[in-house]
């Protein structure tokens, strides 16, 4: 049976992206960059939703062809295709229904950006500084998997090679809008190296996930900037301690500091330092929204508050235990080496559900 209030909001979601797919190609709007990467996400998202709409339609169309031949035919072996035929299009027209629904409703346009990736060892001494160092292992081999560059940009060790705090910028394909989930606590219980009597220890770990701000999303007049310079430390070869190549940028209005040290050019640490420095301007009126909406779902309550605990990896019985959701998986050296796909679009369908609620589509 067709849903009718689908098929009224058809006609509406074509007219627009006909005018989008002209407003794109309007001169006026490609010389206005802010307006033209917002009506080309629009345009993208109204041509998918075009799309799964002509195969609602086409799918509804077949139905009724096979009912036609039904009420005319009175061959048997084609009325019993015809019949096979229905009961097939018929049991495909919900999982339409359903995506179209969730096409209906816009996805966040921070979705789309790229994202800046922060590690940082909480309780638990140099064992939490280990676990830090483990989780940025195993984003480094999900973004490989999914065929996304990732680049350090600060990096702070200690003694033993864990992370005190790791910062990455990682640049792909709707990358904030995967990797927002991992946002909060993340929670490890193992027996930790320096651990002489085999005693489980519990120790955690800050993941926060930015959406990387684009030159159009916040405007910076380097009269409120204070630029610092001085040498790297850490990885960098010859360079390291003899340059003055490390960037530290103070915006003055707001307090927030930036460093970048990854590179040994300046200049390519302080476009770095620029671009962070942005980002984390731009994610301050951002949190605003995120904490709105994280008092409605629970699946984002992550990015909402990030003192929350989202996730537990359990050494001994090989469990990561996701609490946001009740999900548990005993798969923890699989997931430890990237494979995050499973936990994260069970997140993506808790929050679709809840997307659907909300709309009331």
């Amino acid at each position: 049976m067709a849903d009718n209030s689908l098929l009224e909001k058809y006609s509406i979601v074509r007219h627009r992206f006909e005018e989008v797919s002209q407003q794109i190609t309007d001169p006026a709007v490609l010389s206005d960059m802010k307006r033209y990467v917002k009506l080309n996400q629009e345009y993208r998202r109204l041509e998918a939703l075009v799309a799964a709409f002509r195969d609602y339609r086409n799918m509804l169309d077949n139905i009724e062809s096979g009912r036609q031949l039904l009420a005319e035919e009175s061959d048997p072996e084609l009325c019993e295709m015809a019949q096979q035929e229905i009961e097939q299009c018929e049991s495909t027209l919900p999982g339409y229904e359903k995506t179209i629904k969730l096409l209906l409703v816009p996805a966040a346009p921070e979705d789309a950006k790229n994202a800046i990736l922060e590690i940082r060892a909480g309780t638990g001494g140099n064992e939490a500084a280990l676990f830090a160092g483990d989780l940025f292992q195993m984003y480094s081999k999900f973004c490989e998997r999914h065929g996304w560059r990732m680049d350090v940009t600060h990096v702070s060790t200690n003694d033993i090679g864990g992370y005190k705090e790791i910062i990455a910028k990682v640049t792909g394909d709707s990358v904030y809008g995967i990797l927002k989930y991992e946002s909060g606590v993340h929670r490890v219980q193992r027996v930790p190296q320096t651990e002489a009597q085999g005693r489980i220890h519990t120790s955690a770990a800050t993941v926060a996930v930015l959406p990387e701000a684009e030159e159009f999303d916040v405007e910076l007049k380097m009269s409120d900037i204070r630029k610092d310079t001085y040498c790297s430390s850490g990885p960098g070869g010859q360079s390291v301690n003899t340059t003055y190549s490390a960037i530290r940028l103070t915006h003055i209005p707001t307090g927030i500091v930036v460093i970048c040290q990854d590179e040994k050019s300046q200049l390519k640490n302080l476009d770095k330092a620029m671009n962070e420095l942005r980002t984390r301007i731009y994610n301050m009126e951002y949190q605003k929204y995120i904490d709105e909406i994280s008092k409605r779902r629970k699946t984002l309550v992550s990015t909402g508050d990030r003192s929350a605990k989202i996730r537990t990896y359990n050494w001994p019985q090989g469990r990561v235990t996701d609490h946001r959701i009740n999900l548990t998986l005993y798969n923890l050296p699989a997931i430890i080496n990237g494979d995050l796909d499973e936990i994260i679009e069970c997140l993506q369908v808790e929050e679709n559900a809840e997307k659907l609620k909300e709309a009331e589509i």
